[in-house]
């Protein structure tokens, strides 16, 4: 049987992109806000472009913030971007605000003299933690950033993997079957397409 993947629409994201990414990799994926579809899924995205805030009120308006956090005990879940951000305790876009709370930090301006904000481009991943969503991604992997934030893990054994720039930048997170990554895997060319990869293996 074949793994099916759900993409939470919740108003915010890159949804078909990332549904094209596991097209192109032979995995069944759909989009859905609707949790009785979304049960239906071996593994949850959590995807994003956006504002913090403006992707909270959303789903706690429509209830998916709690349709995300009990699914995360019972399916591996991904966030992307925007998504990865919201699965931390606290967010501080325009305001404070209440993440999901699934992994422990902060979500803060990336603030730098030298560098440019938003950080737009590619940048390479440093392994910090193995893990298997990382697997087989190579030597010296690039991969394709656009964000303005930033997430701070109180837990280094949560952090899986960073890039540079201005100083340490959060690219990948993880806490049991709970994961988030900070760039586009659907826009980061092989690499983000085995990570994918690895995420739907890690469904099965």
């Amino acid at each position: 049987m074949k793994t099916k993947i759900a993409i939470v629409d919740y108003g915010l994201g890159n949804l078909h992109s990332v549904k094209n990414a596991f097209d192109f990799i032979g995995c069944e994926a759909f989009i859905s806000a609707d949790p009785k579809e979304l049960d239906r899924a071996d593994g949850l995205i959590l995807p994003g472009v956006g504002a913090f805030p403006d992707a909270m009120k959303y789903l706690i308006e429509t209830k998916l913030d709690k349709y995300v956090i009990d699914s995360s005990e019972k399916r591996p879940l991904l966030g992307i971007c925007l998504g990865m951000q919201l699965l931390f305790k606290r967010g501080f876009e325009f305001q404070e605000c209440s993440g999901l709370r699934l992994i422990d930090g902060d979500v803060v301006k990336i603030e730098h003299p030298d560098v440019k904000v938003p950080h737009i481009g590619w940048n390479e991943l440093k392994i910090v933690n193995n893990s298997e969503l990382l697997k087989n991604i190579g030597d010296n992997p690039q991969v394709y950033f656009v964000h303005s934030y930033k997430a701070v893990v109180e837990n280094r054994e949560n952090l899986l993997a960073i890039t540079d720039h201005g100083g340490e930048i959060t690219a990948v997170v993880g806490r049991e079957t709970i994961f988030g990554c900070q760039f586009h895997p659907e826009k980061s060319g092989e690499t983000g397409l085995q990570i994918l990869k690895n995420f739907e293996e890690i469904c099965r």
